[in-house]
């Protein structure tokens, strides 16, 4: 079985993020960057998966060469091969781009299992998993936080607030999962210095037959027309109960700005 988990690399939530001015697009290349953290869960459960059976994991991520990173902690974990799609063409693609490139991808690779985070952790959409079901062709199922797969059936739980469902699937399939599906797995020393000597292969738009003006920010649905620093945060209002009044205070505080 060839399982491919769809990874993506985001700029780091602790670090300094920032947009490109001549376009306001993130910038992706001028900062710390790493595997988004919802995508760690997607391995873990195609590694789960290929240890439960037989099979082998290929990771496919979409972005610049600093993209090559989030390839290599997916190798890390676990996975057996890589595969980054990397042209300039790519550069201010939105989620309509990114799933035909993907689908375009996962064709190439002949994927019988595709496995996504839920979202990614810059952008949070969440829609690209569906978006690619749709081009393949084949069912989707999203949000699993339970994944077992029995010959060519797969069997989803998804959990949510009130209930919990359980759905059953033919490969090939597009799935997804949550950040309840299993804790990521650390890469062990072992596993560091074995990701070296796995094969990782860099395809262009050429290699996928995509165009360049079906994708990139001039064939974008959105477009970021500005972007403004988030403000400093200004000081707090301090209640000093010296004579008794502070729970008053604390009250009409509370009043006057409508939080009770």
């Amino acid at each position: 079985m060839k399982i491919v988990v769809c990874a993506k690399f985001v700029p780091d939530a602790t670090a300094d993020r920032r947009f490109r001015s001549e376009d306001n697009t993130v910038d992706r290349a001028g900062v710390d960057g790493l595997l988004s953290e919802l995508d760690e869960y997607a391995v873990e459960t195609a590694l789960t998966v290929k240890e439960a059976g037989d099979g082998e994991v290929t990771i496919l991520t979409v972005g610049p060469d600093q993209a090559a990173d989030a390839i290599k902690k997916g190798l890390q974990m676990g996975a057996d091969a890589g595969v980054h799609v990397n042209d300039e063409g790519i550069h201010g693609s939105d989620a309509v781009a990114t799933s035909l490139i993907l689908a375009r991808a996962l064709g190439k690779l002949e994927a019988d299992l595709v496995v996504f985070g839920m979202a990614s952790t810059d952008g949070s959409m969440g829609v690209v998993p569906a978006m690619v079901s749709e081009r393949l062709g084949l069912p989707g199922v999203t949000l699993g936080s339970s994944v077992t797969v029995d010959g060519n059936t797969v069997t989803i739980r998804r959990d949510g607030d009130t209930a919990s469902d359980t759905i059953e699937g033919t490969l090939p399939l597009v799935l997804s999962v949550s950040d309840q599906s299993g804790e990521p797995r650390y890469p062990s020393f072992k596993g560091i210095m074995a990701a070296k000597k796995k094969p990782v292969e860099t395809w262009s738009l050429a290699d996928l037959e995509i165009s360049p003006d079906q994708v990139g920010a001039a064939s974008a649905w959105t477009e970021v027309t500005e972007v403004t620093a988030r403000p400093p945060r200004s000081a707090g209002t301090i209640v000093t109960d010296e004579d008794g009044s502070g729970a008053a205070q604390l009250v009409e505080f509370l009043s006057t700005n409508k939080f009770l």
